[in-house]
């Protein structure tokens, strides 16, 4: 297996971007990858996208984004995981390029939801769930996450102020975040005042509908220390996956997939917690943030909450997560969220972090979650040596 490493990155600002399609998003995304990576030459294409098929009525996103970036005739193909689908592009353009098949690749990921009404929107979010035997039932995808949230509070006694001030930590390190949806600060008092969208879950514990895409280029480190002084290594690539619906699991307190899939990438790139300097988590409903913190081995069951509300979670803390505003602020157009994941990651480890500048960060975790934890992408990005 060749190491391999990320030499370019490009992404757009995330937002209701009404006058760009989804192809247009792509492409800015993808043109500034390679413009960072000084590279044109590419063998294969990987598109996280979730809901091109039902929201812009669009499939075979491969190979049309292929032919608009100007690279017809390469190899290419839409990735579909929920919102995992850009973690697990990253993975298999990883695949690609260690195994020797492609030495240049792209991994990105594009998702344009505000185009369409939110019923919509919701109902096809609901597809990252069992349709025929969870969702058919009348549930919602926000109504799966408030039964976690809601057990998760009577097991462990949590209040949820402490589960909601993840929310609060994520807006204030969206305010010097240019990329970010929502940059503004909001009080905990906002955050349980705002309206319930499934009891226990208030609006301002849930992402925001957005639009936005992101690209990474991907090539051997052998060749990534010719093209750049500050080539990110990936250190780890692990994907897992679970039983789809959370009732079919012995525990839904735990995203298995997130235990399997770090275990594996941990192993792989021989490093433990304590290592990790920069943490992405998938934080689409705030309870999701608290759970992968104990999931991944950064707070035992039930005291995930209190690393928040100790301040151990913000850039200046013992595990700075989700330095960028994460999914809540930063903003969540699901199929290209876990390139964004790694992008914030790359700006971390690069020092081009600016006012969120995590001091000395070398290695860096990304947690890119479909589903209730149906599939789980775990990956390890490190700087050069």
């Amino acid at each position: 297996m060749r190491e391999v490493a990320i030499v370019g990155i490009g992404y757009t600002k995330i937002g209701e971007l009404w006058e760009r399609s989804l192809r247009d998003l792509f492409v800015e995304a993808s043109l500034r990858a390679l413009e960072d990576a000084g590279i044109d030459d590419v063998d294969a294409l990987y598109v996280g996208n979730m809901m091109s098929g039902t929201l812009q009525e669009q499939e075979h996103l491969g190979a049309l984004l292929a032919g608009y970036i100007g690279h017809p005739g390469i190899a290419a193909a839409k990735i579909e995981a929920a919102c995992a689908s850009g973690g697990v592009s990253l993975h298999q353009a990883y695949m690609a390029v260690a195994s020797g098949l492609y030495d240049v690749v792209l991994a990105g990921g594009v998702e344009k939801m505000t185009d369409r009404l939110t019923p919509d929107v919701t109902f096809s979010l609901a597809m990252a769930d069992d349709m025929e035997y969870t969702i058919y039932s009348g549930v919602t995808f926000v109504g799966l996450n408030a039964l976690v949230y809601r057990l998760y509070m009577h097991k462990y006694g949590v209040k949820q102020e402490d589960i909601a001030n993840f929310a609060v930590l994520m807006h204030e390190n969206a305010v010097n975040t240019p990329h970010a949806r929502f940059r503004r600060r909001v009080k905990l008092e906002d955050v349980l005042r705002s309206p319930l969208i499934a009891d226990p879950i208030h609006l301002l514990e849930c992402a925001p509908i957005s639009d936005g895409a992101a690209v990474l280029v991907l090539t051997t480190l052998e060749r990534a220390k010719k093209l750049t002084d500050t080539p990110i290594v990936i250190r780890a690539s692990a994907v897992a996956t679970d039983y789809l619906s959370i009732y079919e699991r012995d525990d839904m307190l735990s995203l298995r997939a997130t235990v399997l899939a770090s275990r594996k990438a941990y192993k792989q790139a021989k490093l433990e917690p304590k290592d990790i300097n920069v943490l992405e988590v998938h934080d689409a409903f705030t309870i999701l943030g608290i759970l992968a913190l104990e999931d991944l081995g950064f707070a035992e069951r039930g005291r995930g909450a209190v690393l928040v509300k100790e301040g151990e979670i913000a850039p200046d803390g013992r595990v700075p997560t989700n330095t960028m505003g994460g999914l809540k602020a930063r903003g969540h157009p699901v199929g290209a969220t876990g390139i964004y994941q790694a992008i914030d990651a790359i700006l971390q480890l690069r020092g081009d972090a600016g006012k969120n500048q995590v001091p000395n960060a070398e290695n860096a975790l990304l947690q890119s979650t479909g589903g209730v934890g149906g599939t789980v992408a775990i990956h390890i990005l490190s700087r050069a040596d």
